[in-house]
């Protein structure tokens, strides 16, 4: 399934360009948890192979797609407030659990919260909620998320590099392709766990 979403997105990012970038890292920075470890890295492999685009275009491209998904967020919170996403969050797939658990990280961290919250999985794509809630500065919550996203998608397009580097995972070699995937969990199960889980489980014993 992973190799097949590559193959397909490869071939469309020959149409899509920056656009699509653009667009898939605002899908991620919203209520659908689209990783963006399966969007920039195969973007930087294309833009290093071809020529077709480059490794600073994706990268401002990603952090205005994530800007506007996570500004969509912010924005719909501060407009419904907290009760109305609390009852329909549920229908795109935010629970009232994870909605307190951002509230808790936003309530800690504040605007550098925000940009954190860019490296890791979950509070991603949720933390504009309470940010909107609590009416956040927007602009600082702009300048978080462009500027975390932007290191972020940094660090995604140095990946897709060294990942274009591997001939076997490029001959389509699914040990390889595993190993790098498993890879990936591990440091982002890593990271959440460090930063997030225990920091969700100190708040709830709060």
């Amino acid at each position: 399934m992973l190799k097949s979403f590559i193959e397909w997105y490869l071939g469309a990012l020959d149409q899509g360009g920056y656009w699509l970038v653009a667009l898939l890292m605002a899908v991620e920075s919203s209520f659908l948890p689209l990783p963006s470890e399966l969007v920039i890295p195969p973007a930087a492999h294309l833009a290093v192979t071809t020529g077709r685009m480059s490794l600073a275009g994706i990268v401002i491209a990603a952090a205005i797609g994530s800007w506007i998904g996570a500004s969509l967020m912010y924005g719909a919170a501060r407009w419904l407030g907290r009760p109305l996403v609390v009852r329909f969050g549920r229908y795109l797939l935010v629970t009232p659990e994870k909605l307190a658990a951002a509230e808790a990280w936003s309530t800690e961290f504040g605007s550098f919260g925000v940009f954190a919250a860019r490296f890791l999985p979950v509070i991603r794509h949720l933390i504009g909620l309470p940010a909107g809630i609590v009416r956040l500065n927007y602009t600082w919550f702009s300048l978080a998320t462009l500027v975390g996203s932007g290191i972020w998608a940094s660090v995604l397009c140095w990946i897709g590099v060294k990942a274009g580097e591997d001939k076997e995972l490029l001959a389509g070699n699914v040990h390889h392709l595993t190993i790098w995937f498993a890879g990936a969990v591990l440091v982002l199960g890593l990271l959440y766990w460090l930063f997030v889980h225990r920091f969700m489980h100190r708040a709830r014993g709060a």
